[in-house]
């Protein structure tokens, strides 16, 4: 076995538990200006020392607020998270700040703020504006979920029931998109943003990844350097004039983001922010769907038809009937799981009043977007 291999065998190994940690991104927008940059500094000095659930707070390189919860059981999770989220957005309120509800910032051109030597990497390997875009302007739900007992299972669920989770929760309307900042990932390059192509073994899977993606930087005397030659990480003994340790190869794992990526558990990159009273329910379903096995079936079968449509997922969203019909399904089984995973009433209740406004519809969030834009 390659050192390679390895690797990639221990980003599928983890917990066996059901716990659930959850990654917010906001846009922070001036309430009375909204077409203003905030910048990151004004928002770090209005925050709580400390967050009463736990969340750690850290910002993109465009000042997007980022709130990190620990794992937890979902329940517990969801609560302490949204505890926080309410704490942030008390505070930026009192302020003149408001946290933004999509996923993509329409308003302002990107503006990178944070120059730390990753970004200057990074800012320098991707192309020009998609990559500043990406940095500056975009803005995700990550869902951090448990192998489970059998991680090849909810490996094959969450890339499954990816396009219908992207079409359901399509939040950021830009060029006719209605998920445009996943247009914005689908323009970057693609040895690093594309599925994970499944072909059998997950491990093999992942490892063929890592070595086919090209190499965004090495670390050398002068620190990070961008390799901007084409090369894949297959290459690296070439290109850095010695052979990758693991420090390299775990390095180069965290420059690639593919929609679902291993890292002893598994993170779901692939759909947009929500507004801070909308997430639960996003975190919800996915959580249902991917853990709860009767869940599970009833979404897979309802979601193969469409498991590669992707593109037309974040293009059209919930407008495709075919997308529409299997998110449908989907929402029913997940809310009949719910309550057998521990969720509240109230959560329940959430997660079945989006299904009536949204995808019985046919109206994606960002078709609400859309409305207030040019109201």
């Amino acid at each position: 076995m390659t050192d390679v291999q390895r690797y990639a065998r221990d980003c599928f190994r983890g917990v066996t538990s059901d716990r659930l940690g959850v990654e917010l991104e906001f846009l922070v927008f001036d309430a009375d200006n909204p077409a203003l940059p905030v910048p990151i500094a004004r928002i770090a000095g209005l925050l709580p020392a400390r967050l009463p659930g736990g969340s750690r707070v850290t910002f993109e390189p465009g000042g997007q607020l980022e709130l990190s919860a620990p794992p937890d059981v979902p329940p517990a999770a969801i609560a302490k998270l949204t505890g926080d989220v309410d704490a942030v957005r008390l505070a930026l309120a009192r302020a003149g700040l408001r946290l933004g509800g999509r996923g993509l910032d329409a308003l302002r051109p990107p503006l990178r703020q944070l120059r730390e030597p990753r970004y200057e990497a990074m800012a320098a390997f991707l192309e020009r504006p998609h990559g500043l875009t990406m940095m500056c302007s975009t803005a995700s739900v990550q869902v951090n979920l448990d192998f489970g007992e059998d991680p090849r299972a909810r490996w094959e669920r969450v890339h499954v029931l990816g396009p219908v989770l992207v079409a359901a929760f399509a939040n950021s309307p830009a060029d006719g998109w209605a998920s445009g900042r996943q247009a914005v990932w689908g323009r970057l390059d693609p040895s690093r943003t594309a599925p994970v192509a499944r072909n059998g073994d997950p491990v093999d899977d992942w490892a063929r990844y890592l070595l086919d993606a090209r190499l965004m930087l090495v670390r050398g005397t002068g620190g990070l350097l961008p390799v901007l030659d084409g090369s894949a990480f297959r290459d690296f003994a070439r290109v850095a004039g010695r052979p990758p340790g693991e420090a390299d190869l775990a390095y180069h794992a965290t420059t690639l983001f593919p929609p679902v990526r291993p890292r002893g558990w598994l993170e779901v990159r692939y759909l947009d922010a929500q507004g801070a009273s909308e997430w639960p329910v996003c975190v919800a379903v996915v959580h249902a769907l991917v853990t709860d096995d009767r869940a599970a079936g009833a979404a897979l079968e309802a979601a193969r038809p469409v498991a590669h449509r992707w593109a037309d997922a974040a293009r059209l969203g919930l407008a495709d009937p075919d997308l529409r019909r299997s998110a449908s399904a989907c929402f029913a089984a997940a809310a009949e799981a719910l309550p057998r995973l521990g969720a509240e009433p109230s959560l329940v209740a959430r997660v079945r009043a989006f299904a009536s406004r949204h995808i019985e519809s046919g109206r994606s969030p960002a078709a609400d977007q859309m409305e207030e834009m040019f109201a």
